[in-house]
């Protein structure tokens, strides 16, 4: 199991690398601090795949092992089925020859018995045959006296003893005939007693050779076993692990794809930091540019700025110019007076020459309500402040040359009081028009508001 040990050392400081990039507070990390995870991360998948690749090439080797342990042992359960093959054709032949050597010692019993029968009988002749030749001897004695009847009783004795002589000869022949088959018997049986000993020692050769075969097989199933065991445990180990690394390729992922939005988020923060900066030097532009329109303007309606009838105001990129009514227009009234013309010749010589802005011109009155002669012109206030707005929008078009695409008019009434409606100075500030210039994104940005003339902030 010490194998393993490099790659538990490997997931222990992945997963310390997981946490502690986990723990990390994302929008502190910096660019360096990511690529240096990185690179930490891909060393340690480098390494987990080496590791991996290490853990799969030993798991070959196991198996290897195994299927070799597997196919001795198969051998050797052949050797042993071809042995006891061997040893019951041994016993069955061991059986068949124990038949064939009683069969022949029952027959070499049968042969022994005859012949002793032959031995008796032979005996028996001969007594009988020493008998006739007595007779023989006797009737010879009384044949030489001439008698006849001796003579013919010789002759039938003569005949008698060559019929003994005859059968012994056959029994002599026989007897010889059993000996011979008696001999090769027990030639046979000592050659049957020679193989039945060499198969006894074949046998125990083979019992032998049985008892350290199972001996071995023994062992190589402890050793299977044994290997069995070690690949179970090495498998579960490789189990775990491939759980483990699919956890750590699972949190890999993860982070990944939360380095992946990190880098994304810096990528989108450098791109909006870049923009930012880009619309801030444009703005810084475009705030410079309103400056100069400012300081222009000032100049050029510094008389009515200094009696109180004009203010000018920046704030950032946006400029507006504020105009009592009184200024442009009579009370209750849309056409703008000669006065007012060469206020408004005086602001659209400087207005005609801004092509980056949009400049809207706001009708804005008081809460008193139109009064009743003046209904059938007016209806409202709302009337009344759109008209002038219009009337503005129109002069700067057609005399000022200012270009009608970057002009608009809009008609407030009372809604937008930028002093007390309850007193007549309060009214009267609210009573005017406001010529305000921003950018052509409409984008408004907070910044410290620069003011000229009286009544600025």
């Amino acid at each position: 199991m010490h194998q393993h040990t490099p790659i538990r050392t490997l997931s222990f400081r992945f997963a310390s690398l997981i946490l502690f990039c986990a723990l990390m507070p994302i929008g502190c990390v910096t660019k360096d601090t990511h690529l240096k995870t990185l690179g930490e991360l891909d060393a340690a998948t480098k390494l987990s795949a080496e590791q991996a690749a290490e853990l799969e090439q030993l798991k070959k080797q196991l198996k290897a092992q195994a299927d070799h342990l597997r196919q001795q042992l198969a051998n050797l359960q052949e050797n042993l089925d071809q042995e006891a093959k061997q040893r019951k054709v041994a016993e069955e032949r061991a059986v068949t020859l124990a038949q064939d050597r009683a069969a022949l010692e029952a027959r070499s019993s049968n042969l022994q018995a005859r012949l002793d029968g032959l031995e008796q009988e032979k005996e028996q002749l001969n007594r009988e045959l020493d008998n006739v030749r007595g007779q023989i001897t006797d009737l010879e004695a009384k044949y030489a006296s001439g008698t006849a009847s001796a003579q013919e009783k010789i002759a039938n004795l003569q005949k008698q003893a060559s019929a003994l002589e005859a059968n012994s000869a056959r029994i002599a022949k026989e007897r010889e005939q059993l000996r011979q088959e008696q001999l090769q018997l027990a030639a046979r049986l000592e050659q049957e007693r020679q193989r039945l000993k060499t198969e006894e020692e074949e046998n125990a050769k083979l019992a032998r050779e049985r008892e350290a075969l199972q001996q071995k097989q023994s062992q190589l199933t402890a050793n299977l076993e044994e290997e069995r065991q070690r690949l179970k445990i090495e498998e579960e180990e490789k189990t775990r692990l491939a759980r483990e690394r699919e956890e750590l390729q699972q949190k890999q992922s993860q982070l990944t794809a939360s380095l992946e939005q990190e880098r994304q988020r810096l990528k989108a923060e450098e791109a909006e930091k870049a923009r930012l900066e880009q619309e801030r030097a444009a703005k810084e532009a475009e705030i410079a540019r309103l400056t100069r329109t400012q300081e222009e303007l000032s100049k050029s309606l510094q008389d009515e700025i200094a009696k109180g009838n004009i203010t000018i105001q920046q704030v950032r990129d946006q400029l507006t110019i504020n105009m009592v009514d009184r200024v442009l227009f009579d009370s209750g009234q849309a056409q703008v007076k000669p006065a007012g013309m060469k206020v408004l010749k005086q602001v659209g010589d400087v207005l005609n020459t801004i092509t980056d802005k949009q400049i809207r011109i706001e009708g804005h009155t008081d809460n008193v309500p139109i009064s009743t002669k003046l209904q059938d012109k007016f209806k409202t206030n709302w009337e009344l402040s759109t008209a002038r707005a219009t009337t503005v929008v129109r002069y700067l078009i057609d005399h000022g040359g200012v270009d009608r695409q970057y002009l608009s008019a809009v008609g407030y009434a009372d809604t937008r009081p930028v002093g007390p409606n309850e007193t007549e100075e309060g009214r009267s500030a609210n009573r005017r028009i406001e010529i305000v210039l921003h950018p052509k994104d409409l984008s408004q940005i907070t910044g410290q508001l620069v003011s000229t003339g009286p009544g600025g902030f």
